[in-house]
């Protein structure tokens, strides 16, 4: 099950050489079920045994907060950017700030995007209505794009929230196999 910390306004006392912690990973992503929660802690420039000491401060704030395990890690802002960082991807485009509950991507004026390009050309009539009526619903309820906030920018290609790639994918995939997906990042 999805775990929104930033919605849930942590109490957290934190240094100002904290620029943000931010919630990542499987955790953030709507029907999942994650084993423990990721947190990333991305410091000012600091000497790294003062980011173990405050990075273990933090987690020891969250532990008492919530029931999953808590897996931490942390970086100063050049570190954070470097190549060698594998999880800078995860973390820029499913981040959550748990400091001003916003995508964390948003402090650099990008707002990240889930695109999904789906092919109906070979299928019965019926299952392209069906797909239709998953999207945009039908009598009176909601479809995917109206629930979860996702957009139909044209036929064969809609945008969503990352937090919502799970949900999309599993439903689609039981009409079509045809889909691709893209990660991109839009201009706040």
């Amino acid at each position: 099950m999805m775990q929104k910390l930033w919605l849930k306004k942590l109490k957290l006392n934190y240094s100002e050489n904290v620029l943000d912690i931010i919630q990542f990973g499987s955790s953030v992503l709507e029907e999942s079920e994650p084993n423990d929660i990721d947190i990333a802690v991305i410091f000012y420039q600091i000497p790294l045994k003062q980011q173990l000491e405050e990075r273990q401060d933090i987690k020891n704030q969250i532990k008492k907060q919530v029931e999953l395990p808590i897996h931490i890690e942390s970086f100063d802002f050049y570190s954070f950017f470097d190549k060698g960082n594998f999880a800078r991807q995860g973390i820029l485009f499913n981040g959550k700030s748990l400091i001003n509950e916003k995508n964390f991507a948003e402090n650099f004026g990008l707002i990240p995007k889930l695109r999904i390009s789906y092919i109906l050309r070979n299928l019965k009539k019926k299952d392209k209505v069906r797909f239709n009526y998953l999207l945009s619903g039908k009598q009176g309820n909601y479809g995917l794009l109206k629930k979860y906030g996702g957009e139909l920018l044209y036929p064969g290609f809609i945008e969503t929230l990352p937090e919502n790639e799970n949900i999309f994918l599993k439903e689609m995939k039981k009409i079509t196999d045809k889909l691709s997906i893209e990660r991109v990042f839009v201009p706040k």
